[in-house]
């Protein structure tokens, strides 16, 4: 434990001003996504529309869009609305066959409102921009900055369809971004398919508004790094040496649950022993 780790007023040398993140309104979610649609690769739709059925294995958020515009009836307000992007891995159902791998893309979009504050200010920034002039100022608009923390989606449940069952139109995606189609060795189909796939999926997320603010901190010293950087850590040093650090496992060669004398003969035996034997009867 740092000797700083108890402020005392005595141990204050000055107060500095410092440009930090306001957090200004915050939730948190817990989406249940029902039957979203797999746009799956060209051949991955080949594939599935000749197989059995299909189960999904993963899910896995590759990007999340995020757009922030003021709400007009309700000041101090800001909309906000995210796109998700994931990458979807699936296994085909087919008989005795080797199950193939199928791969494609889902996507979700969902809106928030949060309180931003307000601020009449106008911002300028000057930022240093390789192979351009610099001393130029750049104006940003004087939103709040919208930060979305998500964990990867749980498969809860997949299902394939005909197209010909499908009774509900499944929307459109629009046009991807560069990046999402790149991040598939194949073109997505998007349309002209014989049979879908289908996921839902659980998902966590935190949503938070941020605002750039200026505050007063006392400080106490100049914090310096403790550990010094190692070339290689390890490398060169005698393996017998090493392993000669290394903790005897006893306890890997006995069976779970039981205890040795350490342990006073209970059972099962707790992690404060270093051994396990068979249970001591009194």
């Amino acid at each position: 434990m740092s000797e700083h780790s108890h402020c005392r007023p005595d141990d204050l040398r000055e107060a500095i001003s410092i440009h930090t993140k306001k957090v200004t309104d915050s939730c948190r979610d817990k989406d249940c996504i029902e039957d979203l649609r797999v746009y799956l690769t060209r051949e991955s739709q080949t594939i599935l529309d000749g197989a059995a059925g299909a189960k999904a294995r993963s899910a896995e958020l590759i990007y999340a869009y995020i757009d922030v515009e003021p709400v007009s009836f309700h000041r101090n307000h800001y909309c906000i609305d995210i796109t998700f992007y994931y990458r979807i891995l699936a296994d085909t159902v087919s008989g005795c066959a080797r199950p193939a791998t199928l791969c494609g893309l889902a996507v979700f979009s969902k809106r928030a409102i949060l309180c931003g504050e307000d601020s009449s200010a106008k911002i300028f920034t000057s930022d240093t921009v390789l192979g351009d002039s610099d001393g130029f100022t750049r104006r940003s608009f004087n939103h709040p900055t919208a930060v979305v923390e998500v964990l990867d989606p749980i498969i809860l449940s997949s299902k394939v369809r005909d197209v010909c069952d499908c009774s509900c139109s499944d929307g459109n995606i629009g046009q991807l971004p560069a990046g999402i189609q790149k991040a598939f060795e194949e073109e997505l189909v998007l349309s002209g398919e014989k049979r879908r796939l289908y996921v839902t999926l659980g998902q966590f997320s935190i949503i938070r508004l941020e605002r750039d603010v200026q505050l007063v901190v006392p400080t106490l010293e100049c914090g310096l790094p403790a550990k010094e950087c190692c070339d290689n850590p390890g490398y060169g040093e005698d393996p017998c040496e090493m392993f000669s650090r290394i903790e005897f496992p006893a306890r890997e060669f006995f069976p779970k649950g039981c205890s040795g004398p350490d342990c006073g003969g209970s059972c099962p035996c707790d992690d404060s022993c270093g051994y396990r034997t068979t249970c001591e009867k009194d």
